[in-house]
C-alpha cells in the first residue's frame, strides 16, 4: 500500500474533501463525478452529472447506450446528498432516468435542464417520480455539507453551468463543459467578474474540461457559424437540409434565422428536435412565435422554399438524415442539386456511420458541406488560450483535469503547470483524490466499470449476453441435439444446426457432415456403462465438435449440446 494511503487510514477522524470519478476521466462521455466531505469512515457525498456514452460498434453488439457502474455510491446512497446536473447533454444527463432508482435522491438542475429531464420522463408515462429541484439560473442551494452555486458558462446548449462548491475544507470550481464565447447567440457570455471574484475568495481547486486541451488558440464564436449558415442558405439553388446536435438551440435558431432571411420555410424532422424546441420555447430561449412546419408538409413546398432541419448528425440509423440517405424517409427526400450541411462534429466512434451517410448522399448527387469546407460548426469546449484565461481569473491552488482521454488530461495538466498552478493531479476513473487537507494525492480507489442498456434491461459489461454475442460475432455457433435413453443409447440421428460457420471445409466437405461424423464417433468411443452419465456425454460431444471444427476451419466455435432423455428399450 502506498505511504500516503497508509497515512490516511491512520487518521480516520479527520475531515477530508475528496474527488472521485465513476466516469469521465480517461474518456469523453459518461460523466459521473462525486465530491465527498467528512472523515473517511463517515463522508457525505454530492454527485455531479450522471451521463451516458455510446457503444463503439463491434465491441458492444446490440447495445443501445452505456452507463457508469454506480456500485460504489449505491452502497453509500444513504450518505448521498443529491445529484447536480451541469447541463442537458446526454453525456451528462442521459443516465439519470435509468439509474436514479438505484440512488433515490433529489436531482438539482436549472430550468432548461430540468425541462429536458422532465420531457424525457414524460416518455416513461409517469412510471417514475424523480424529485427534480429546479434551481434558478446562477442560483445557489445547500445539499448536506455542500454549498453549491451554479453560474452560467458558454457552451453548445443553454444553461451549461459551472459549479462553485463550497465546503469547510475549501472552494472547488467544477467547470462542466464550457468555452469563452463573448458573442453567443443564445444565453450569456462567461461572467469574467464572477470568476475573478471567486479567485479573490480563494479557489482551492478547479476540476476542469480537457476536451480541447491539445488545441492552441481560442474557439470561434457561435455567431460566426450563424453568419456562415445564412450565407450558404441564401446562395443555395435548391433544397437545403441541415443536421446538427438536437440540443444545440443556438444552432437551431441560426438555421431558422437563415431560412427566414432567405424567404424559406423551416421544416423540422426528428422527435428529438421537436422536444428540444418545445423546451426552448417554454424556457424563453426561442420566442413563443417560433415558426416551423412539420415534416408532413415537406412535399407541398417548392425546392427553393425549403430548409429542412434533421436529426442524425452522428449517423444514428433511425434518425432523419440516415433515412433520407437511404431513400426510406416517409416524408423527406433530397434530389440531385440539393445541399446537405453537417453542422456538427463527429464524435469519435461514429466516423464510419457518418461517413456512410455522407458518401451515400454524394452518390445521389447531393452536395455535402461539413466543417472541413466551411465554418458550419464550432466546438463548445475551451482551447488552450481559454484554459489559460480561466486560471488567470480563478488562480486555483489545485487543478484536476477531467472530461478527456488520457492524452487530453496529460496536455491539460502540463498547461496548468505552465500557467503557474502549484498542484496538478491527473487521475482516472476509480481513483479517489484528496483535495484537502494537505497536498493533493490519490488516497484510495473505488470499483468502477460500465453497465449496458440491452433492450429494456441493464446488464453488466463484463459478462452475460454481450460477452456471448462478442464471441458469436467472431466464431459462430454449432448446436447439436441428441435424443438418448437413460442408459445413453442414441434413439435417432443427431440434429445439427450451424450458424456463422463456413458451410464447407477447404476440401469441400460439408461442415454439418463433419460435425455429424464427429458426434457419432464420440458416442461410439464412450463405453456403454459410462453413457448413463449424460452430463459427461454432453461435455465429451461438445469438446469433440469444437475440436473437429477448429481442425477444419482454424477457429473454435461456440458449441451447445442439447440432450433429450427418452424412455425406451435398454
Amino acid at each position: 500500500m502506498p505511504e500516503e494511503r497508509t497515512k490516511r487510514s491512520q487518521a480516520q477522524g479527520e475531515n477530508e474533501l475528496v474527488f472521485l470519478a465513476l466516469g469521465g476521466l480517461g474518456e469523453i462521455g459518461m460523466n459521473a463525478y462525486l465530491y465527498g466531505y467528512g472523515p473517511p469512515d463517515a463522508r457525505k457525498w454530492l454527485m455531479v452529472d450522471l451521463g451516458i456514452t455510446f457503444p463503439e460498434g463491434e465491441d458492444d453488439p446490440g447495445i443501445d447506450v452505456i452507463f457508469p457502474d454506480l456500485r460504489f455510491i449505491e452502497e453509500e446512497k444513504s450518505t448521498l446528498a443529491g445529484i447536480v446536473i451541469t447541463h442537458a447533454h446526454e453525456d451528462h444527463i442521459g443516465a439519470v432516468i435509468d439509474l436514479w432508482p438505484r440512488l433515490g435522491v433529489p436531482v438539482y438542475a436549472t430550468p432548461f435542464t430540468a425541462g429536458m429531464l422532465k420531457a424525457k420522463l414524460a416518455e416513461y408515462g409517469g412510471k417514475l417520480n424523480i424529485p427534480i429541484r429546479e434551481i434558478p439560473l446562477n442560483g445557489r442551494f445547500q445539499a448536506g455539507p455542500f454549498d453549491v452555486e451554479l453560474f452560467e458558462m458558454s457552451h453548445s446548449i443553454p444553461e451549461s453551468s459551472a459549479l462553485a462548491i463550497r465546503t469547510p475544507a475549501g472552494l472547488v470550481v467544477h467547470t462542466g463543459d464550457w468555452k469563452i464565447d463573448l458573442t453567443p447567440t443564445i444565453g450569456g457570455a462567461p461572467d469574467q467578474r464572477r470568476l475573478m471574484a471567486l479567485g479573490d475568495e480563494g479557489v482551492l481547486a478547479v476540476v476542469g474540461d480537457s476536451t480541447n486541451a491539445m488545441r492552441e488558440g481560442k474557439s470561434p464564436s457561435e455567431r460566426d457559424v450563424a453568419k456562415t449558415l445564412a450565407d450558404i442558405v441564401k446562395d443555395a439553388p435548391a433544397r437545403v437540409a441541415v443536421t446538427t446536435f438536437a440540443s444545440n438551440v443556438a444552432r437551431v435558431k441560426a438555421v431558422a434565422d437563415a431560412a427566414r432571411a432567405a424567404g424559406r420555410e423551416l421544416v423540422v424532422a426528428g422527435r428529438a428536435l421537436h422536444r428540444v424546441i418545445e423546451v426552448a420555447i417554454d424556457t424563453g430561449y426561442l420566442p413563443q412565435g417560433f415558426r416551423y412546419v412539420d415534416q408532413q408538409r415537406f412535399s407541398e413546398l417548392k425546392r427553393s422554399q425549403v430548409v429542412c432541419l434533421c436529426t442524425g448528425s452522428q449517423g444514428e440509423p433511425r434518425a432523419a438524415m440516415a433515412r433520407v440517405a437511404e431513400n426510406e424517409h416517409p416524408d423527406i427526400s433530397l434530389d440531385k442539386g440539393d445541399l446537405a450541411i453537417f453542422s456538427s462534429r463527429t464524435i469519435p466512434g461514429n466516423e464510419k456511420a457518418v461517413g456512410w451517410i455522407q458518401n451515400n448522399l454524394v452518390r445521389m448527387g447531393i452536395e455535402v458541406v461539413t466543417d472541413n469546407e466551411a465554418l458550419v460548426h464550432v466546438t463548445g469546449h475551451p482551447r488552450r488560450d481559454e484554459l489559460r484565461q480561466l486560471y488567470a481569473w480563478t488562480r486555483p491552488k489545485i487543478v484536476i483535469p477531467m472530461h478527456g482521454e488520457a492524452r487530453h488530461l496529460k496536455a491539460h495538466a502540463a498547461l496548468a503547470r505552465d500557467a503557474g498552478v502549484s498542484e496538478v493531479q491527473v487521475a482516472y476513473n476509480g481513483e479517489m483524490v484528496r483535495l484537502a487537507p494537505g497536498p493533493v494525492r490519490i488516497v484510495d480507489d473505488a470499483p468502477v466499470g460500465r453497465l449496458f442498456r440491452d433492450g429494456r434491461l441493464i446488464v453488466p459489461s463484463t459478462d452475460g449476453p454481450v460477452r456471448e454475442r462478442r464471441k458469436l460475432a467472431v466464431v459462430g455457433i454449432v448446436v447439436v441435439a441428441l435424443a438418448l435413453t437413460r442408459r445413453g443409447e442414441l434413439m435417432a440421428e443427431p440434429q445439427i444446426v450451424i450458424d456463422g460457420v463456413p458451410a464447407e471445409d477447404e476440401d469441400g466437405e460439408p461442415m454439418d457432415e463433419l460435425v455429424l461424423t464427429t458426434v457419432e464417433g464420440t458416442l461410439k468411443s464412450i463405453p456403454r456403462d459410462r453413457r448413463r452419465d449424460l452430463e459427461m456425454v454432453s461435455e465429451a460431444v461438445r469438446r469433440a465438435v469444437r475440436g473437429g471444427v477448429a481442425a477444419a476451419w482454424g477457429k473454435k466455435p461456440i458449441v451447445k449440446v442439447l440432450v433429450s432423455v427418452i424412455d425406451g428399450k435398454g
